[in-house]
């Protein structure tokens, strides 16, 4: 299940961002931007793409963890809590820093069908 009210915040930060569509990923609702996954939404949490460098800092601040795959973290993705996203200066600074790396980020290979 999605969190709606987190889901629409960030609908709404995103509205004027373009090319941008949401796809169904990691049990949630992603906002991929210019074909790449930019940040995603579940439960209650949000999933932010963010530049690798500045992974170590972002996993410092409080309610911020990795995205793990089995044993293997994700370096660049990192789930915040939505506790974490309450302030609007926090939620803003998030939403940028996905924003922005996203300008540099590579997208994902298509899969062949």
């Amino acid at each position: 299940m999605v969190n709606e009210a987190l889901l629409n915040r960030i609908r709404e930060a995103l509205m004027d961002v373009s090319p941008i569509y949401e796809k169904r990923m990691f049990g949630g609702i992603c906002f991929m931007v210019d074909d790449k996954l930019c940040i995603c939404v579940n439960k209650e949490e949000a999933l932010f793409r963010i530049n690798p460098d500045d992974f170590e800092e972002a996993l410092e601040m409080d309610g911020v963890r990795p995205m793990q795959q089995q044993k293997r973290i994700a370096k660049g993705y990192v789930f915040v809590h939505e506790d974490a996203l309450n302030d609007k200066r926090e939620f803003d600074n998030w939403i940028n820093k996905a924003l922005e790396y996203n300008k540099v980020a590579k997208a994902s290979k298509k899969k062949k069908a």
